[in-house]
């Protein structure tokens, strides 16, 4: 998903950047640039940016910029537009937010997936087979016979011969699947405070955003 650019430095003078305001912002997202003040060592208020100024008339203005959001977690300055921004900043933001849902669940034992399913099952209420679980796991590529088999395990879930079809097995959650599962609900808050950077208004802006590109499909 690169470009091959090399990284650019944390902290990179100004004075190094393009002059012309449309050379700058065709090759960086300024939104994600945050100016530092060289000799106070600390970010300038929005109304003081270089940006604000006409540089032509300062052409070695001495303040500095910081390199902010995906550009800096990724050390990659340069894209070649904004659809393939947003493509490698979804990617990368879904892998972080992965992690931090790994971390999470680490202290009860059990993987984001065998999360996932003991959702599922819970909410159905009804027993399913592996094949129906799968169609509703958030990770289509999991194996799913392999993660029950460790969720049973665990004696987090039941399996039971299927009543209308004696080859198939039906999974269902166990008393303690579903007792681990209330305990993680009163932790509920924890799992929201992930975004808490967002608040409600633009958390829904990022679900609407979200839905409105895989309509594409």
């Amino acid at each position: 998903m690169g470009n091959g650019e090399g990284p650019l430095s944390a902290v990179t003078p100004y004075s190094l950047l393009p002059t012309h305001h449309s050379r700058l912002t065709t090759h960086l997202s300024l939104s994600n640039c945050e100016w530092w003040h060289p000799i106070a060592h600390s970010p300038l208020p929005t109304s003081h940016s270089p940006l604000t100024i006409d540089d032509s008339r300062f052409p070695r203005y001495p303040y500095f910029y910081k390199i902010m959001g995906i550009e800096k977690d990724i050390q990659q300055q340069l894209f070649r537009n904004e659809y393939q921004k947003a493509t490698v900043n979804i990617i990368f933001s879904a892998s972080w937010l992965q992690e931090k849902i790994k971390h999470f669940l680490d202290t009860e034992d059990i993987t984001p997936q065998q999360y996932n399913i003991l959702r599922i099952l819970r909410g159905h209420k009804e027993p399913l087979s592996t094949l129906q679980i799968r169609e509703r796991m958030l990770d289509k590529m999991s194996d799913t016979s392999r993660i029950v088999e460790r969720l049973q395990k665990k004696n987090l879930v039941e399996k039971k011969i299927c009543p209308t079809d004696k080859r198939l097995v039906d999974v269902v959650i166990s008393k303690k699947g579903l007792a681990l599962l209330e305990k993680l609900d009163r932790k509920n808050s924890e799992l929201d405070q992930m975004l808490h950077n967002l608040n409600a208004e633009e958390a829904k802006n990022l679900n609407d955003l979200l839905d409105k590109m895989r309509d594409a499909r």
